[in-house]
C-alpha cells in the first residue's frame, strides 16, 4: 500500500523553504515523534532525548533573557526618573521654593506621597524660624537621625534605608502618618561641624520601598541633596 503523498504546491513550499518547519517547534516535536514511533519501543533515541535537554536548556535562556531586559528596562525607567526629580529639584533659586517644589513636583515625578526633610539642631530656637517653611522642613535634636534609622530595623546605620512600615512616624509624616506604608531614608551629611539631616520619602504603597531594593539610584540622589542643602546651608 502506498504512502499517500503530500500536495505538489505544499511540498514545492517546504522544499524552497525549509525553516518553516525548522522554526516551528510544535511541528518539528510532531515529527520527532512519529520518528520515535516508527523506529519502535525497543530504540532509544539519544538524538531525540539530546534535542529534548536542549530545548529545556533553551527555554531556560530565552526565560533568562527576558528578565535581564525587563530589568534593564525597569533600571533605565528609574534611572531617567530620578534624573528628572534632580533637574527638577535644581530649578528654584530660593530656599522657600526649594522646600515647596521637593513636596511637589519632585514628589510627583518620584511618584511617592511624601517628602519631609528632618534637619538636626542644637539650638531649639531654630524651630520658630523653621515654622514659617511650611511643614516640609522640621528640626530634631542632635542625634535623632541615627535613632530613627536604626529603631525599626537590627541592620548598621547606611545612607539608603528602605522599609515597610504598619504606620508612619508622625514626629515625620505628622497627620499623615498613619497612612504611610512604606519609606526611603536618605541620611544627609553637610560637611564638617554640621549636623546630619534626614530626608524622607513615604508612600502608601507597602511595596512601593522594601529592604530587597537596590539603593543606588536613590544614593545618587540623596547626594545630589545634600550638595545643593550645602549651598543653602552655607
Amino acid at each position: 500500500m502506498s504512502s499517500p503523498r503530500i500536495d505538489e504546491t505544499l511540498r514545492e513550499q517546504l522544499l524552497s523553504r525549509p525553516d518553516m518547519i525548522l522554526d516551528d517547534r510544535d511541528l518539528m516535536q510532531a515529527l520527532i515523534a512519529s520518528n520515535e514511533r516508527a523506529m519502535g519501543s525497543n530504540i532509544v533515541d539519544l538524538r531525540g532525548l539530546a534535542m529534548e535537554r536542549l530545548e529545556s536548556r533553551l527555554d531556560r535562556l530565552e526565560d533568562t533573557h527576558r528578565s535581564v531586559i525587563a530589568a534593564a528596562y525597569e533600571n533605565l525607567a528609574g534611572t531617567n526618573q530620578i534624573h528628572r526629580a534632580i533637574l527638577r529639584m535644581l530649578d528654584p533659586v530660593a530656599f522657600e521654593p526649594f522646600l515647596r517644589d521637593l513636596n511637589g513636583e519632585v514628589a510627583a515625578i518620584l511618584r511617592v506621597d511624601i517628602i519631609r526633610l528632618v534637619l538636626e539642631t542644637g539650638h531649639p530656637d531654630d524651630t520658630r524660624a523653621v515654622s514659617k517653611l511650611g511643614d516640609v522642613l522640621s528640626l530634631a535634636e542632635p542625634g535623632f537621625v541615627s535613632s530613627y534609622l536604626t529603631d525599626r530595623a537590627d541592620a548598621p546605620l547606611r545612607q539608603v534605608t528602605l522599609r515597610q512600615l504598619g504606620a508612619g512616624d508622625r514626629r515625620i509624616f505628622g497627620p499623615r502618618a498613619d497612612l504611610i506604608r512604606s519609606e526611603a531614608c536618605l541620611k544627609l551629611d553637610f560637611g564638617p561641624r554640621r549636623l546630619p539631616g534626614l530626608l524622607v520619602m513615604g508612600s502608601e504603597d507597602p511595596q512601593m520601598f522594601t529592604p530587597q531594593q537596590g539603593t543606588d539610584l536613590l544614593a545618587f540622589f540623596g547626594g545630589v541633596f545634600e550638595r545643593t542643602m550645602r549651598r543653602w546651608l552655607s
